[in-house]
């Protein structure tokens, strides 16, 4: 003989689930809307907190002959690309690079081929006599000095 079960209320015992589930597409889309977002914001936003790689080229033109001015040859060669590295040790960058003078770097231009290089003018001011030489900067892990152009 079976009786119904005793409840402690008399009102039946709740079913466990409330009803049809709310659709959540819309924060589906949202969350991908929102990445997408992210990305392309990235994308904007990376050329302008690095530089272009024209003004990439430049500073490192700069901080390199300038390193060679004051005799830095560490931080010289701490800025040349890897082969340059393999070919020359810290103590002889100074002379392969270093000319006499005060350098100035001038405005960088896009180099033939297909590797994406910037050539890049540097003139050695030597008390009114001026030698300039084309640097060849190379994105290699950020922008690299490899060679002369």
């Amino acid at each position: 003989m079976s009786s119904a079960p005793e409840y402690l209320y008399d009102d039946d015992p709740q079913p466990l689930h409330a009803g049809v589930g709310r659709s959540r597409k819309g924060l589906l889309l949202a969350v991908g809307g929102g990445t997408v977002a992210v990305a392309v914001a990235a994308v904007v936003a990376l050329p302008l907190l690095q530089g272009t790689a024209g003004e990439q080229a430049s500073q490192v033109a700069d901080v390199f002959s300038r390193a060679l001015a004051a005799g830095d040859t560490e931080t010289a060669w701490g800025l040349l690309c890897q082969d340059e590295q393999d070919r020359l040790r810290p103590d002889q960058v100074a002379g392969t690079y270093l000319r006499p003078g005060t350098p100035t770097v001038g405005t960088p231009e896009r180099g033939t081929g297909e590797e994406r290089t910037e050539q890049v003018p540097v003139s050695w001011d030597d008390e009114g006599t001026v030698t300039t030489v084309e640097l060849t900067v190379v994105p290699e892990d950020g922008a690299r000095v490899c060679g002369l152009g």
